[in-house]
């Protein structure tokens, strides 16, 4: 029992520093919460946990590590990620460099994201990302010993659930506030600008890696 509580304590916390660092979605949820509150934030931060959650359950039940033996279908989700990613950063460039009246004038009369889209594009964003089927196969290898019983895998998934919940919902609460709103109105093109490189950078990397 002991033994099991270590890895799963390992699991825990390497699921803590892969989700909580900054990446796409991390970055998303952040701008997103800054820029259209508190809802349409907690409504894409729950795409990207049930995006994650699905891939958990694809690893936990070796669905995931069949399809990585198919190097055609890890190409085809890094190609679809890294225009999506792509997509993004055109976006946020585009916002960047939208003078400030033009950018109110948008804000003030643009589309309204419902709470499915916002949900869809959170989902589609994690479900696109390779990266999170390797790192969910690595975290239920690191987890699971050749004794392992099925409540182990299911503390394993249950735990990390927990996790993401916390931390994309946190992500999306904290950057909502009202001193992260303030800072974004008074640095919008710096901070689109900056998402704009983040995402073009990840989007590039996905669509020229082949391996």
């Amino acid at each position: 029992m002991s033994s099991e509580f270590h890895h799963l304590l390992i699991v825990y916390s390497a699921y803590v520093i892969a989700a909580g660092s900054p990446g796409p979605s991390t970055m998303r949820i952040m701008g997103v919460a800054m820029h259209s509150g508190r809802r349409a934030a907690l409504m894409l931060a729950a795409g990207v946990v049930s995006g994650s959650l699905f891939w958990g359950a694809m690893a936990a039940t070796g669905v995931s590590a069949v399809m990585i033996r198919y190097s055609e279908i890890l190409v085809l989700l890094k190609i679809l990620g890294g225009l999506y990613l792509l997509y993004l950063a055109f976006k946020a460039g585009k916002s960047a460099f939208a003078p400030e009246a033009d950018a109110a004038h948008a804000g003030a009369n643009g589309a309204v994201l419902t709470g499915a889209e916002l949900y869809r594009r959170g989902l589609l964003m994690h479900l696109s990302n390779p990266k999170s089927i390797l790192g969910w196969i690595a975290l239920v290898t690191l987890g699971l010993g050749p004794d392992s019983s099925w409540q182990t895998l299911a503390a394993i998934l249950g735990g990390c659930a927990v996790l993401s919940v916390a931390i994309f919902g946190g992500y999306a609460i904290i950057f909502s506030t009202a001193p992260m709103v303030r800072l974004y109105r008074r640095a919008r093109r710096w901070i689109e600008g900056l998402l704009a490189i983040c995402f073009g950078l990840a989007g590039l990397r996905l669509v020229l890696s082949r391996a």
